[in-house]
């Protein structure tokens, strides 16, 4: 697997993760908040959003969804 492939299969499965601790949250808001994570704030920022970045956010969002957890508990 190249590291390109990998990248792509840590980021769909941090993905899965972010969907199954926000299942309120639809997949394109699940986007639309990842590229909003990763500072890309324009409406084009999806789109330039790179594959590293979206991890390092996705990241980000679940460590924020884990504090949030153990805040509530």
């Amino acid at each position: 697997m190249t590291n390109r492939e990998q990248l792509r299969s840590d980021l769909l499965n941090a993905l899965a993760e972010l969907g199954r601790l926000r299942p309120e949250w639809r997949f394109g808001q699940t986007i639309a908040n990842v590229s909003m994570a990763a500072g890309r704030m324009d409406a084009g920022g999806v789109w330039d959003l790179e594959d590293e970045e979206a991890l390092t956010a996705v990241r980000t969002l679940l460590n924020q969804c884990a504090h949030e957890q153990r805040v509530s508990a």
